[in-house]
Formats: C-alpha cells, structure tokens, sequence
C-alpha cells in the first residue's frame, strides 16, 4: 500500500516540475512582449494579486497561508531572477559566451567555488576554474586575461569584512559586475568517526575559525591551524592520514573527498551568509529596470565633518547605503578611503546627480561598478504603503529639481567647471593646502642631481618658509645628451630630504607606468607642458590618490588646459592644481612668454587652484621676483620657483635656477606683499 501511494506523489512531483518548466517558458515568452513595449520586468500590483488568489486557494484546499506564500514567493523570485538575466544578456552580449573563465581564491569544494557555481549555474556556458592562492592573483588573472571574471568574497554576517579583498579590488581596475549571497554551512570533517574529545588538531581557514570560535573553544584539546582555504584543510587530513585530524569545510566539501561529517551547522550563528562579488575586466549595462546596487570608491578630505558631509548627500537624494568600510590610505598615515555600496542604478537620473554632488567635496571618486541586486523583494498578501519610502523619493525628486534649477554648462570641461562647483576647490598634500586665501611657494632644482644637492635646497626651503619641496628624478629634456635625471634614486633622495624637513614632495611623472610607483614616494605627482595632452598619461593620473600639478602646455589654449584637468578628474582624482608656466610666442627676448591673464581668467571658468611657475616662463633668474610678485597680485594661489646651490653648475636649467640669497630676497619681497 506504501509504495502505491509514493508511486502517485513521485507522479505528483513529476507533474510539478513539467509544469514549472512550463511556467519558466511562459514567462521566457512574457519578457520579450516587455521588452517590445519596455514594460516594467516586475508588476508588482498582479504579483499581489496573483498571491492572494493563491493563498485563498490554499486556504480551501486544507494548506499553510505560510507555506503557499513561501513556495509562490520562490517561483515568483525565480521567474524574475530569469527575466532580468535574459534583458542582461540582450544588453550584454558577452555574457552568452560558450565558457567562462573564473578565478577563485582555492581548489574545489571551497566557498569560492560553490558560489562561484552557484552564480554561473544558470547559464548554458562550461565553467572553467582558475585555482590562486591569493586574492591578489585572482585580481591579477582577470587583469590579465587569464580569466575572464574574479569570485571575491568581500563580507561574511558574522566575522564580518574581509579585507585582504577590499585592498586588492580598490588597488584594481576592474568592475563590479554581480554578486551572490551564499550560505555558509560549517561541518567539522574527519576520515572516519571520532569523539570530539579524540581531536588533536583542526584545519581550517582563519575566517572560518572565526565563524565558528565558540564550536572549537568546546574542542579542549585540540590545537588550531590555518590553511588559505576549507577545500584545502579537507585535503591536509587526507594526506595527513591521521585519524586524530580534523577539519571544518562545506558538506559538499567533504562529500567530494569522501570524508565523514562529524558535526554540521558548527557557525556561531545559523543565518551564516558570505556575501561574493563577481568582477570583470569591463562594466556591464544594467537595464533600469533591474533592482541595482552600485559600488564607489572615495577618499575626503582630512578634515572634521568631510565624510559626515558626503553621506549626508545619500541621504539628501533619498539613496540607501548599504555598506561603508573603511581602508587606510597607503603613504598617508592615518587617512582612510572609504568604500560604499548602494542601492540604485549609476545610469539614473538621481544617482547621476548623487555622483555629481558627491564629486564636488572628495578628494577622489570611482564607480567601482554598477550591477544587479541579489536580493529579491518578496511580495506579501498585507499591503501596506513604505511611507518612508516615498517620502525619501519625494526628497530626492526635490533634490534633483534644486540641482536644476541651475544654469547648465556649455564647456566641454564639466568637472574642471564653476557651473559644476562654485566653491574653490582646496587641494591638501601633507599639511599644506594649495587653493583658499593662502599663497603657497613650492620650491627646488630643476633636477635632482645627489643627496648632498638636495639637502640642501631642503634645508634652504625650509629656512624661508617654503611649504612644498621641488625636485626632478624622470627629466624629459629636449637634447636625448642632456642629463636624463637620477630616475628612482633620485626619488629617493627628494623623499628623504622632504621626510628630514617635513616638506611634501613634487616630482614629474612621464609614463604611465610611473605613475603609481612615483605615487608610493611623492606628495603630489606633476605632469609637465610636454604631456599636457598625454591622455594615456592623464588618465592613469587620474586613478591615483595623490593630487596632480598639471603644466600648460607650451602651445595650449586655456580651454585645452582645462580639458587635459577634465581627464584627470574624470577618472576620479578631484586633486588637481593647474600651473601657468608661460607659452611659445613669436617673442625671443625670453624663454617663453608668461600669461598672467590666464590666472584671472581661470579662477572666473574653473575651480581649481591654480600657480605660476616664473621660472621656466622667464628663463632668466634675475626677472623671477617681478613676475613672482605679478602672479600674487593678479591672484595666484603660488608659484613653483627653481633653486640650487650652485646654478653655473647644475646639471639642467642652471641659468632660471635662483642663488639662495636671491631666493631669500624674493620670500622677503612677497611677504610684504
């Protein structure tokens, strides 16, 4: 009699999963009459509908309202999870390709790996893995074009933030395209049955050991050793062959090297989820009408109140943050960038307007990516309106309308533009802030040619209240024969020499392979009149969290100026100072010809600070003072001035390069100004 009755529900079963499958390819057929008309993925008001009949006919029907809504809710979510799948793959294409490369940090059977399945398993695409030991090198893979997208695991909700892969995605170029809650299910594994008092030693992975500390302090005589990874630990007892050993993995784990679970669910808490983010060499499109998070990057300035200033802007534009976390700044000791997800999608018109808004008070921005949501809003049969809700909408809406309400801007040079920020921009390196009502004198040699050299114009600085030291190490000269610069030692030299006088540090950057390397030793990264227009070189620029002196170029207009600036801020970095070092005109008499008008002329279209190199407009020592003082009366915010300790000698621009007593002379003459 039994085995009839489980022969009609294996029958019964059969006819679920037909018509689930049949479920599934109505509503397959269903997107695509949206997306002809770009009707809404989710109509909430039917799925409201459609529940409540649901839970009416469970009610006759003897059922749960509970267990109807929760089983409804589940197929609900599924059809809109491949609803909006099929509109991601129409606006991206490359996600239909035939594999998929993913890199992972550990073997088979770690979390990395099961989410990693978990994630890609809807798609009809093989899987191929890429086992790293580091989640440095998962980044890397993907950089690389080893992979095609890196499984990070950036949170867990009960050890908390894992920051080995906050460092590696912010130190990245890649882009945030998923990501995937996963449930965590800790068993405690071994070769074969044994008394928890037995253990001798457990391996394990560190998060997961504090995921389950309160489990192991119950192990009293056991000891506890950390492998990179659970699949790993799995596989140490196996080659161990020790019958004391154990391990804490996945059940799949252990079902996949064939060992016995002594324990499951051995977390500290049940509702263990890591949550995993999905990166990719580019960014995806998500169409708005996906639920969508978006993923930034941003440093403020050092300052009391700066970050209670940015995020009071989520909270003017009604946007929920989900997530902060905070990493220190490498080279800038006790400064953190801070790392943020929230809910919405970077292609709308109120997250646009957060972005822009927020843009205007940082010190560096970047969308590290915008993707879609993991989680799915389930519908219940009680409505009842989120008023809270809407009244955030309703203050973003008023935002949005403040915000235009201004005059728009015509200039190419948005960022760089006072339509887009009125106030002045004020740029920090060290101590010291470039920009504001202070005039700041940036001085050194053209290049730096030894330690004693210097040290020397260090220590000069210094004594005449200099506040930014000068130095070249990378020389772009015209003559291929002229002195090339002293390159990394020369760096060295200027850092020391800043570091014994409390001086931050400038020097020229000529390839965008240094720009980050020069960014580990140097306060503020300046790019020259012969790169004005080195986009590549902008760009990069533009990633890096020190501020950038941009030279005019030699034949530039300001217009063109002010578009190389718009570079550099686009790509994140609103740490730009501009400097006037004179322009090629038919004029012979002196080096160049210096453009006083542009510092008028700029402080009117833009917000950046700007200073006046007289040395290298003027070429000749004895005319710096009167332009130096030119450039303070017609509102710089300072000048770079060359010093050495020897000009007939030096090694580059011996003739521009002020003695020390002239450059006495001058910080005398501009502090009566």
């Amino acid at each position: 009699m039994m085995e009839k009755q489980r022969k009609k529900i294996n029958s019964i079963d059969a006819d679920i999963i037909k018509l689930l499958a049949e479920r599934r390819d109505l509503s397959k057929e269903i997107i695509n009459l949206k997306n002809e008309k770009l009707s809404s993925i989710r109509d909430k008001p039917r799925e409201k509908e459609l529940l409540t009949k649901i839970v009416g006919l469970g009610k006759k029907s003897g059922l749960d309202s509970y267990f109807v809504t929760k089983v409804f809710n589940e197929i609900i979510g599924d059809s809109v999870k491949l609803q909006n799948q099929i509109v991601l793959d129409k606006d991206n294409p490359e996600n239909l390709s035939s594999a998929k490369v993913v890199a992972i940090q550990g073997i088979e059977g770690s979390y990395s790996y099961l989410a990693a399945q978990k994630y890609f398993g809807d798609s009809n695409s093989k899987i191929i893995f890429k086992y790293k030991d580091s989640f440095e090198e998962v980044v890397l893979s993907v950089e690389n074009k080893e992979a095609d997208y890196a499984m990070l695991p950036i949170e867990n909700t009960t050890s908390g933030s894992i920051n080995d892969v906050y460092d590696a995605l912010i130190g990245s170029q890649l882009s945030i395209v998923g990501e995937e809650i996963f449930h965590v299910k800790h068993c405690l594994v071994a070769l074969k049955e044994i008394a928890l008092n037995k253990i001798e030693r457990v391996y394990t992975q560190a998060q997961a050991a504090r995921q389950c500390n309160k489990f192991l302090a119950g192990i009293n005589n056991a000891s506890v050793e950390y492998f990179i990874d659970t699949a790993r630990s799995i596989k140490k007892i196996k080659e161990e062959n020790n019958n004391y050993y154990a391990a804490i993995a996945s059940e799949e784990a252990a079902k996949l090297f064939n060992v016995v679970i002594l324990r499951e669910n051995i977390a500290n808490q049940p509702g263990n989820f890591t949550r995993f983010l999905i990166c990719a060499r580019e960014p995806i499109t998500v169409d708005l009408r996906i639920p969508a998070k978006t993923s930034v990057i941003l440093a403020t300035s050092h300052t009391a109140g700066s970050l209670v200033n940015a995020l009071s802007i989520f909270r003017d534009f009604g946007v929920n943050m989900t997530k902060l976390q905070s990493r220190p700044i490498m080279g800038n000791p006790w400064e953190e960038m801070f790392y943020l997800d929230f809910i919405g999608n970077s292609s709308e018109k109120n997250i646009l307007q957060l972005l822009d808004e927020l843009g205007k008070i940082v010190r560096f921005i970047r969308v590290l990516g915008c993707y879609p949501s993991k989680e799915v809003e389930k519908t219940t049969v009680e409505v009842f309106p989120d008023k809270s809700k809407d009244a955030a909408q309703e203050q973003g809406l008023q935002q949005i309308e403040r915000k235009e309400s201004k005059p728009k801007t015509n200039v190419s040079y948005k960022l760089a533009s006072r339509e887009y920020k009125n106030e002045d921009t004020i740029v920090t390196a060290g101590n010291v802030t470039i920009g504001g009502d202070k005039f700041i004198i940036i001085a050194g040699p053209c290049s730096v040619e030894s330690k004693e050299q210097i040290m020397s114009c260090a220590r000069e600085a210094k004594e005449n209240y200099a506040q930014i030291l000068r130095g070249g190490c990378f020389k772009p000269r015209t003559s291929p024969y002229s002195f090339q610069g002293l390159g990394d030692e020369g760096l060295q030299f200027l850092k020391d020499a800043g570091n014994t006088y409390e001086l931050p540090v400038i020097t020229e950057v000529l390839t965008i392979d240094q720009v980050s390397r020069v960014a580990e030793h140097a306060d503020i990264l300046q790019i020259g009149a012969r790169n004005m227009q080195n986009f590549a070189l902008l760009s990069e620029a533009g990633k890096s969290l020190r501020p950038i002196l941009l030279k005019r170029g030699m034949m530039s207009s300001l217009d063109e100026l002010l578009n190389a600036a718009e570079y550099i801020l686009a790509r994140g970095n609103r740490q730009v100072i501009l400097c006037e070092r004179g322009i090629r005109t038919f004029e012979t008499a002196t080096r160049n010809t210096l453009d006083l008008s542009a510092i008028p002329f700029i402080k009117e279209r833009s917000h950046l600070p700007i200073i006046v190199d007289p040395s290298h407009a003027i070429g000749q020592r004895d005319k710096i003072t009167p332009l130096a003082k030119a450039a303070k009366a017609v509102g710089a915010d300072g000048i770079m001035v060359e010093i050495h300790p020897d000009p007939d000698n030096a090694l580059s621009d011996g003739p521009q390069s002020l003695y020390f007593n002239q450059f006495k002379n001058l910080m005398s003459e501009l502090a009566k100004m």
